[in-house]
């Protein structure tokens, strides 16, 4: 066949008859969706002031909203151990610059924990129904969205009919922000050491338990000294749980809500923006704290 071919056109050459052959046309490139505007009254989400860390430290305020849907113990712990006062003074002790920043040791030096037991791992969770997620992507085999503010992954939806709970799992990313629990070579040996994400990094994922994000103070994460051990470190002044702050000194927070129509807009343009290499951690989840 391609002889065949080879010799049609040199024939046609010679008759004088040969045109230039057509060039396909370049399909244009993707346009991204406008980015969304300014977002309406009905975009924002009021986090649950018992789900808030406020963490007060020597270069700012970071606040943490908790996740009680995909680490409910590590959650349970961080507050138990926050409303004891332990957390208030902790140095962070390790902090790397495109990775993270630890604390929330009683010694200050990554080799101690509280008083209480080890914690059993929760690196993934169960996703059913009821489950308050939204989805940004569909792998068909694994779906990617949020619980909140926390981005995850978890299996396709699609499994749910055939598990004996009806659900799937999933498990917390490590993008910027994620407040994730540390712990030594076990699986089961967190305690109260925990660390908050400077930069994604994906490698974590499904290793240690993610049980919360940054919603507000990331700026004040990625300005804590660096260091391995590090030098005058900063610190933790003082932790509390948000609903536990008198209504009159409490930070007024709002968050967008990933079921508005806000934040399907934005992610539909960062999806028409990035293409193939979307990813959720490039998402931004505005919030405003007064």
């Amino acid at each position: 066949m391609i002889r065949t071919l080879l010799i049609s056109a040199a024939a046609l050459a010679l008759a004088g008859a040969a045109t230039a052959a057509p060039k396909a046309k370049t399909p244009p490139a993707p346009v991204a969706p406008p980015a969304p505007g300014a977002p309406s009254a009905a975009d924002w989400r009021t986090p649950d002031p018992e789900n808030v860390l406020v963490i007060d430290t020597t270069k700012g305020r970071i606040l943490v909203e908790l996740s009680p849907e995909v680490a409910p113990t590590h959650v349970v712990r961080v507050k138990e151990l926050t409303r004891t006062g332990l957390y208030d003074g902790r140095l962070f002790f390790r902090v790397i610059d495109a990775f993270m920043a630890q604390t929330g040791d009683p010694k200050d030096t990554g080799e101690g924990n509280s008083d209480k037991p080890d914690l059993a791992a929760e690196f993934s969770f169960r996703r059913g129904p009821a489950t308050p997620f939204v989805q940004v992507a569909d792998q068909t085999v694994a779906e990617i969205g949020f619980v909140g503010a926390l981005p995850v992954m978890t299996q396709s939806s699609m499994l749910m009919p055939m598990t004996t709970d009806g659900k799937v799992s999933g498990w917390g990313l490590y993008c910027p922000g994620v407040a994730g629990m540390a712990r030594g070579e076990a699986n089961d040996s967190a305690n109260s050491q925990f660390f908050l994400m400077r930069q994604a990094y994906p490698s974590l994922e499904k290793r240690y338990t993610a049980f919360g994000r940054v919603i507000s103070g990331l700026d004040v994460v990625r300005a804590i000294k660096i260091g391995e051990p590090v030098v005058d470190p900063d610190k933790m002044l003082k932790v509390r749980v948000m609903a536990d702050i008198p209504a009159a000194e409490r930070p007024k927070v709002r968050v967008i809500d990933p079921n508005s129509a806000w934040f399907k807009a934005e992610v539909a343009n960062v999806r028409g923006a990035m293409g193939a290499d979307f990813t959720a951690c490039a998402i931004k989840i505005p919030s405003e704290v007064k």
